[in-house]
């Protein structure tokens, strides 16, 4: 066990923005069974932890106090019955919460060793959106080699991501931005076109394009129907969020008519069980693409913990690209 026994942790109490964010000391978390304690190098921010911040998104029973759902760091302590692990092993791990911290617990099954070759804080960009376009485009969405993809929201944490990841498995890649440069990340990831959405329509650019097999959708609202449109016979259409709203109308004889499945998944409630499911298949699929040089974390920011405020300004501005990373 570490020599101080406290620890920093950050919670959001009452919700609201970024303002309600405390940086506060409580005591020192001790490993139980099958749970592993880490000494963070890095935890990433996401767009869950801006929900949860807000009130809209509360963490699963049993879950760690405080804000943040994916670190990396060495391993300080181990739980009983845990085997397989080394004290001081540099790794990544999925949380269900506490991650903004100096020391979070993780469940053994959702902790991944660091990929060779991978910094160790940037490795706490991999956890939270690898599971998540894993579990959503690989196993929900079905994509195979040589299909079409449509990534919304591609400049995000987890669409630069799921642009590498689905070039990885040979898939050809279509993707949304807001602006140029976001639309240039993406084409220097590997997408084969990036849709500037504000200029461009990617409705009429994918419909023309022959379709797209899956679509991964993080807007919701007006882009439920358009995903409708440009989806192809048997197409899978994978919704992950709402920035504009999960209330939509819809024509289902389109549905009907192309079969195509509607679908979409949290990934923070699972059980402790189905991640370490996923990260078994993510650790044989996903870790040799990223020591083959073929996907890596694309971080755009990093804030000291005491500034954790700053971190959640710069989420809420959507000017950030790729991953914002908090380094306690």
């Amino acid at each position: 066990m570490p020599a101080t026994q406290t620890n920093r942790i950050v919670t959001a109490n009452p919700p609201g923005g970024p303002e309600v964010l405390r940086v506060e000391t409580r005591d020192m978390p001790r490993p139980g069974a099958g749970e592993i304690l880490i000494r963070n190098a890095a935890c990433g921010v996401n767009r869950p932890d801006q929900i949860e911040r807000m009130g809209f998104y509360p963490a699963p029973a049993g879950a760690p106090e405080g804000l943040g759902l994916e670190v990396s760091g060495h391993i300080e302590a181990l739980g009983e019955g845990v085997s397989g692990f080394v004290i001081g092993d540099p790794l990544c791990a999925l949380v269900a919460g506490g991650g903004y911290a100096d020391h979070v617990l993780a469940p053994a099954g959702s902790v991944l060793p660091l990929p060779a070759g991978m910094e160790l804080t940037d490795a706490a960009g991999l956890p939270e959106t690898v599971f998540t376009v894993w579990a959503n485009v690989f196993e929900i969405g079905a994509l195979l080699q040589g299909e079409t993809i449509l990534i919304h929201g591609g400049a995000s944490g987890i669409g630069t991501t799921a642009i590498q990841m689905a070039k990885a498995a040979g898939a050809r890649v279509f993707t949304t931005a807001g602006t140029q440069e976001k639309c240039d990340l993406c084409r220097a990831l590997g997408a084969d076109r990036a849709i500037n959405y504000r200029d461009e329509d990617y409705e009429a650019i994918l419909t023309e394009a022959g379709g797209a097999d899956v679509v991964l959708d993080m807007v919701g609202g007006s882009y439920v129907q358009k995903n409708i449109n440009l989806a192809r016979q048997g197409g899978r259409l994978v919704s992950i969020a709402f920035l504009q709203g999960s209330r939509v109308e819809i024509d289902l004889m389109r549905v009907m008519l192309k079969r195509l499945t509607l679908t979409g998944s949290t990934l923070r409630a699972r059980p402790d069980a189905e991640k370490a499911r996923l990260a078994a298949a993510v650790r044989r699929t996903v870790w040799p693409w990223i020591e083959t040089g073929q996907l890596r974390p694309v971080i755009d920011a990093r804030f000291a913990l005491a500034d954790v405020r700053s971190a959640h300004e710069r989420l809420d501005s959507g000017a950030h690209s790729g991953k914002i990373l908090l380094i306690p």
